[in-house]
């Protein structure tokens, strides 16, 4: 008896089955309706002998069979493409990623903007999440974590680093006075993440530095942390980069205070293999390289040295 072999538009469902972690998404894209990905699907397991989608915690993950057929599936892909109008440009597509608030506005937004200005055909999906790495990344080409990921079958790499120190507002300080040292900060209400919430170990240097503070404002959300020690809600512990945009913020004890994370981006194989995700990575880590003197947070004029004086006073 004969085997049907896998036909080219069954490989192209699987391939962005694979995108997005969905058959209703990948429809939607494809413009068919999910009976008919389904049955694509099933066509192209039983033309190579075995399945080729896992269903995960959020949609479907590929299996090492599937893996193969993607590889496959994308040099199809790559080769139609070349046959379109404008179809010198292989960096296009929709690249779909999650990365945490700070990074996304400040590093991943100017880094596509810039790629767009030269790639008008690729699209960037972005999620803000602060988590940790994924082991069932379904439907995400790049995830940026802080922390050290530990991670199967995707690639993990390292971005750079950034440093978080504590900020208090000028009208805060001239209302409650200014901790000269790292003891004087318990009588002061920490804004932070909520920490029955959050999810990166990493995160916790404010707990374990100043054990003694108290929660004054607490939010997943780090610019809600910004803007609520911008308000006066208490004292902050922020990345430097988001904080030093703000005059009004004034750095305290950065000797003490000065927490030094790492990004790290994981990127699955298959992925890796799309020139449009490819752009994208390439893209993130030059951004993040060209900004780490304002990653790093040099102290500043107007911060609060740890022998308490102010070095813009």
């Amino acid at each position: 008896m004969t085997t049907a072999s896998p036909s080219p538009d069954q490989l192209l469902v699987l391939l962005e089955v694979s995108r997005a972690g969905k058959f209703t998404t990948a429809g939607e894209t494809l413009g068919l309706n999910h009976t008919t990905i389904a049955r694509k699907i099933a066509a192209l397991e039983k033309a190579l002998g075995g399945r080729v989608l896992a269903r995960a915690a959020g949609g479907w993950e590929l299996t090492p069979l599937g893996e193969r057929a993607v590889g496959v599936a994308t040099q199809v892909a790559d080769a139609v493409a070349r046959l379109a109008p404008g179809a010198d440009d292989p960096v296009t597509g929709v690249v779909r990623m999650t990365a945490t608030d700070g990074f996304s506005a400040y590093i991943a937004s100017p880094a596509v903007a810039e790629l767009r200005r030269e790639h008008l055909g690729l699209a960037v999906e972005l999620v803000t999440v602060t988590r940790r790495a994924l082991q069932q990344r379904s439907g995400v080409d790049i995830e940026v974590v802080v922390g050290e990921p530990q991670v199967h079958r995707a690639e993990a790499i390292r971005l750079g680093e950034y440093t978080l120190g504590m900020y208090a507002s000028r009208e805060y300080l001239a209302r409650h006075g200014t901790p000269r040292t790292p003891e004087e900060l318990a009588r002061h209400g920490l804004v932070y993440f909520v920490d029955s919430m959050l999810q990166v170990d990493d995160l916790d240097a404010p707990r374990r530095l100043a054990p003694e503070m108290r929660d004054g404002l607490t939010s997943t959300n780090v610019f809600v942390h910004v803007e609520a020690t911008r308000a006066g809600a208490g004292v902050g512990f922020l990345p430097c980069f988001m904080a030093d945009r703000h005059p009004d913020l004034v750095r305290l004890l950065p000797d003490y205070f000065r927490e030094q994370l790492p990004y790290w981006m994981v990127v699955r194989p298959d992925a890796m293999r799309q020139p449009a995700v490819a752009a994208v990575v390439g893209a993130l880590r030059r951004k993040v390289a060209e900004l780490r003197p304002l990653l790093m947070g040099t102290p500043r004029r107007g911060a609060v040295d740890d022998d308490g004086t102010d070095d813009g006073a």
